[in-house]
């Protein structure tokens, strides 16, 4: 915590350098997500991260110089950053020293004079220290994990700060320069567009940049031995990287040659997507096949989905709907989960659709059919999709297919035609910036031209089986 005498000091240079009415107050420690209500913070939005990184696997150990581009929402005393464990050696705040505090996860810092509202400023963060991850409340990781020859970087939904200093909410959207160093034979990998690499002799500076908007959790920096392959699909960039030591789980030999094959679908999975929901959000498209056997999961690194061993077909597909639904359009609080999982789930339904003799139909009639006394209808009609208790519940199965199923059972009620006017609006009005599930449901109504209202309250917000709707 800051002294109160130092506090005062930092008000009263503001005061002498602003107009006397300027009322200086410190920006809020969290974003307010109802799940995650310490994630994130106020009174300014990021611009833009500029990060420099530096990893020494054998050792776990991270280097990090990060200058942050933001403007100030309202006239700023402090202000805090989320980060996790790393040691915070300097702050500077347009280029000057800045007093700063550690307490769980945030970073308050306190500029030597007050920032303006509507004015931008830029901080700098140098930090170093061993690299970690974090558990999630359903216990499985995320942030930067360790490997054996590298890290698997993940974020969702709190894992960005075990890295880098953030604004850690999806509400914050922002543009990104990555140089990450790593020893030479490792190839590091981050979002966007390549746009140099270095050979420091020892080692090997990896330069992306992804200048359309991102918010934190979709931020990457895997690295560690891969094979990476470049070319162009859907008119952008793409950049492919497998890792020679990949698999199947639960394969004992490595199998990169099947992951290379798998990836394979990705020009025709694009396609289709483009044709059904509108144009490709980014600037650039690709996939990292790593080895992970600690992670379990996969996960829509925007432009670059991690997988963390041999992908199914369905799971690329999965992960690529999510550029759509998830990464361009992103949901404004936690508890809506099922706007990210539901619509990629309700894709791979629509790629067997497009691709074999099995309709979404089927799918949805092959849930319905489980009884809510099964096992697995305990699994999938509890909790509702969009009544979760709490953070455990956000990956469970209720997000993923019954939210799929709200949008199978949409279909059927409003016809395809008003379904997929309903789905590329949904996108093209809501492209780079967030959602929730009110909205989605007035949208709905909006085009449909039906009160739907009882439809959602069925499947979103009561638990158990909907009979009717």
């Amino acid at each position: 915590m800051i002294s109160r005498a130092l506090v005062t000091a930092s008000l009263l240079i503001a005061v002498s350098a602003a107009p006397a009415d300027a009322a200086f107050t410190p920006g809020a420690a969290g974003a307010g997500d109802p799940f995650f209500p310490q994630a994130g913070n106020g009174g300014y939005e990021v611009r833009h991260y500029s990060l420099k990184l530096d990893y020494e696997p054998r050792n776990e150990q991270l280097a990090g110089d990060a200058t942050i581009t933001a403007r100030a929402t309202q006239d700023l005393s402090s202000f805090n950053l989320d980060l996790v464990g790393l040691k915070v050696s300097s702050v500077t705040v347009d280029g000057s020293s800045a007093a700063f505090a550690r307490k769980g996860q945030e970073l308050t810092i306190t500029p030597s004079a007050g920032l303006r509202r509507n004015r931008d400023f830029t901080v700098r963060v140098i930090y170093a220290g061993h690299a970690n991850y974090v558990l999630d409340p359903d216990k499985s990781k995320d942030g930067w994990i360790p490997t054996d020859d590298g890290a698997f970087v993940v974020n969702e939904p709190q894992g960005s700060p075990t890295w880098f200093p953030a604004n850690d909410t999806p509400k914050d959207f922002a543009t990104y320069d990555f140089a990450i160093t790593v020893p030479e034979g490792k190839t590091a990998l981050a979002n966007g567009v390549l746009v140099s690499t270095t050979d420091n002799g020892a080692t090997t500076t990896w330069r992306w940049r992804e200048d359309r908007p991102m918010v934190t959790y979709l931020t990457t920096a895997t690295n560690g031995v891969f094979e990476l392959h470049t070319g162009a699909i859907a008119g952008v960039p793409e950049y492919n990287a497998v890792d020679p030591n990949t698999r199947r789980f639960g394969d004992k030999e490595p199998d990169p040659e099947l992951a290379w094959s798998r990836l394979a679908v990705q020009p025709a999975a694009l396609e289709f997507l483009i044709n059904l929901y509108g144009p490709y959000p980014f600037d650039s498209v690709g996939a990292i096949v790593d080895w992970a056997p600690n992670v379990f999961y996969s996960l829509e690194s925007q432009t670059k989905p991690n997988y963390w061993h041999v992908p199914s077909e369905l799971t690329i597909v999965h992960e690529l709907a999510h550029m759509w639904f998830g990464d361009a359009v992103v949901l404004e609080r936690w508890p809506d989960m099922w706007l990210n999982e539901g619509f990629a789930t309700w894709s791979e339904w629509a790629w067997t659709e497009h691709t074999t003799d099995t309709s979404a139909a089927e799918q949805f009639d092959a849930l319905y059919a489980i009884p809510e006394d099964s096992s697995a209808g305990q699994d999938l009609w509890f909790p509702a999709p969009n009544d979760l208790a709490d953070a455990s519940e956000l990956f469970h199965t209720p997000v993923y297919d019954r939210g799929a199923m709200t949008l199978q059972a949409l279909r059927e009620k409003v016809t395809d035609p008003v379904f997929f006017q309903i789905m590329r609006s949904w996108y093209a009005e809501n492209r780079f910036s967030n959602v929730t599930t009110a909205d989605f449901i007035a949208l709905a109504e909006r085009v449909s031209g039906q009160p739907l209202d009882q439809f959602f309250q069925a499947w979103l917000f009561e638990e158990g089986r909907p009979e009717s709707w």
